[in-house]
């Protein structure tokens, strides 16, 4: 059997951890030939490929990013892209295919496993920690550690200052980078999508937080709204699946503060720096299980399925079902955080 790989969406620590693992058991324990796929779904729309073998992924565990590259190519949007793929699996005598994603590759796995017979299995990955069906995803957490480091850091010069520092992190429409990193690095207001803010309740917090001789830290996800309006974004430019550019909250967080209450008040968005470097020891660790149970789906020809971790099981489940709605930050657990407000 010759397996394809490819690596969808957005990068983040954890990639190469899941292809070293796929490949080293797929060849150790199966036999299994193996060929990347360049750029996410381009690669297949292409016919874009480099080799897989155990030397091509031997050191790649510690590595952040991915040695397949990655895109937001959509093949359903593209012209011809189911045939294109079907033409070029064909081509390279490919039985299978592994996608590793966020919620848009892994809905293109679903959509050709479920509706054209391509068979699929799906890994799931992505930084914001929002595919449904499984407790986390590998990324989540160095994205978490990064966010958590960096408002450490800004206390002390918020502190030195006496200034507002506004930090705005990731997540798209989920809040789990935002409440945990903002949870762990003590800041005074956490804002999420999940829940609209009121502006002058912000304000409110940070007034509490200097007439208490200290400076507020202020963490606020890419995607939060206040209560009046709506997305605050810097440009109002789309992806390839239709998905608006987020970013540019932070910035007006920053300037409203400061004009309603007076005070200094500063930005720092994390960025893609979220996404880079080497993957935390807990990543590592849930990739490589990831990876070594994808290709268990394979052998066993459980097709249109993902991996999940559920507990400390990990799981198969429908890519359909794990896909079909955002896991988002529960109110109550959101409401724990709120003691530390202010």
């Amino acid at each position: 059997m010759r397996v394809g790989v490819l690596t969808g969406g957005g990068d983040c620590p954890g990639l190469n951890a899941v292809i070293r693992a796929v490949v080293r058991k797929g060849v150790q324990e199966y036999g299994y030939d193996f060929i990347g796929f360049r750029d996410g779904w381009r690669g297949p729309l292409e016919g874009e490929t480099v080799p897989l073998s155990i030397p091509a992924v031997r050191g790649i565990l510690p590595r952040g990013g991915t040695i397949l590259g990655s895109s937001r190519a959509n093949p359903l949007g593209a012209g011809n892209g189911v045939r294109r793929i079907r033409d070029s699996l064909a081509a390279y005598e490919v039985d299978a295919l592994i996608a590793i994603g966020g919620e848009d590759t892994l809905g293109v796995a679903a959509t050709l496993s479920d509706e054209h017979g391509i068979k699929c299995v799906g890994v799931p990955k992505t930084i914001d920690n929002d595919l449904s069906a499984t407790d986390y995803t590998f990324g989540f957490d160095t994205a978490v550690s990064i966010a958590t480091e960096a408002i450490d850091r800004l206390h002390t010069t918020a502190e030195s200052h006496m200034r507002v520092l506004v930090v705005e992190v990731m997540g798209r429409h989920a809040g789990w980078i935002a409440l945990h990193s903002g949870l762990a690095g003590g800041a005074n207001v956490i804002l999420i999508p999940e829940q609209r803010f009121d502006i002058d309740q912000v304000c409110s917090w940070v007034t509490s937080r200097f007439g208490a001789s200290y400076a507020p830290i202020v963490v606020v996800a890419e995607g939060a709204m206040p209560t009046q309006g709506e997305l605050i974004l810097k440009d109002g430019s789309h992806d390839s699946f239709g998905h608006v550019r987020l970013s540019g909250v932070g910035e007006w967080l920053a300037k409203q503060i400061e004009s309603r209450t007076g005070k200094e008040a500063r930005t720092t968005v994390l960025g893609h720096v979220q996404r880079g470097g080497t993957p935390s020891a807990f990543d590592r660790w849930l990739a490589t299980r990831f990876g070594l149970h994808a290709i268990d789906a394979v052998r066993d020809g459980d097709f249109g399925m993902m991996v999940a971790l559920q507990g400390t099981d990990i799981v198969r489940v429908p890519i359909a079902e794990a896909t079909a709605r955002l896991k988002t930050v529960d109110p109550a657990l959101y409401a724990e955080a709120g003691v530390f407000f202010g």
